[in-house]
């Protein structure tokens, strides 16, 4: 199994808008950070696929170690 590159060690606050789709870079590699764009190919990684209930502030997981992907557990702190 393949393990994600850590892409920083803070999470990344992001607003979502309700009704919308975002798709989170689970191997670390994408140059689109927090999201995913294609880098993960070859790999076992797939992205997350987040649909946004409400608009409001997440904090996305940048380290790829969490527990609760794609949502920062605090895993950063441990590294």
């Amino acid at each position: 199994m393949d393990k994600p590159d850590i892409a920083d060690t803070t999470p990344r606050a992001v607003e979502t808008v309700a009704g919308e789709t975002y798709y989170w870079c689970a191997c670390g590699k994408s140059q689109n950070q927090p999201f995913c764009d294609g880098s993960h190919r070859g790999s076992s990684l797939t992205p997350v696929h987040i649909k946004a209930v409400e608009t409001e502030t997440v904090y996305l997981c940048m380290c790829k170690q969490t527990g609760n992907p794609p949502f920062c557990d605090g895993s950063h702190s441990r590294l």
